[in-house]
């Protein structure tokens, strides 16, 4: 049976070099893992517990719940924004954790990676995002990281998916969660 990886795009923009990561992460998956990039992030309302009691739940937001909680692991895929990571991103941890303490990513293995156009490729945000997931009870895979820097120029010509050193690292990546689920 496949190891699912739900990715969390936190870019909303069609031409995104993180859409565009995400898609390569997806393409050259490993015999035995399933990448599915979650549509819809832009729908989900901000997080607001007036609106999380149960028949009240927006159904954007259902529907990131049960695609969490079907899968084996998470993958967020960040750019940095002011040195952060996007709002939608936060937004849809801030949904993944309540109830608190069994959200539909509580216990579940979670990495991130990232491409931004300034020289460190989003580490800050991705740290962030780290932070986040790892206090909505995910089990944060601290060493599996992938920060590409000069996103603008790097990608301007090649999609990640034809990069051979992407392919090469987000199949690392996507091992490792592999294995993480399969311990977990």
């Amino acid at each position: 049976m496949a190891t699912t990886v739900l990715t969390l795009v936190g870019s909303l923009r069609n031409g995104s070099t993180n859409r565009q990561l995400a898609e390569a992460t997806a393409l050259n998956a490993p015999d035995g893992v399933e990448v599915t990039l979650f549509a819809g992030l832009e729908n989900i309302p901000f997080y607001n517990e007036d609106q999380d009691i149960e028949g009240q739940v927006p159904e954007a937001a259902r529907e990131l719940r049960a695609a969490a909680g079907a899968a084996d692991a998470l993958l967020l895929v960040s750019p940095e924004y002011n040195g952060t990571m996007p709002a939608v991103l936060k937004n849809a941890i801030d949904w993944l954790s309540r109830p608190m303490g069994a959200g539909a990513v509580f216990g579940k293995p979670a990495a991130v990676i990232g491409t931004a156009y300034g020289q460190f490729g989003g580490v800050w945000a991705q740290d962030e995002a780290r932070k986040a997931v790892g206090i909505a009870g995910a089990t944060v895979l601290e060493d599996l990281k992938l920060s590409i820097p000069g996103s603008l120029v790097r990608f301007a010509e090649t999609h990640p998916k034809d990069d051979a050193e992407v392919v090469g690292q987000v199949t690392e990546i996507l091992e490792g969660i592999r294995a993480a689920a399969e311990s977990n």
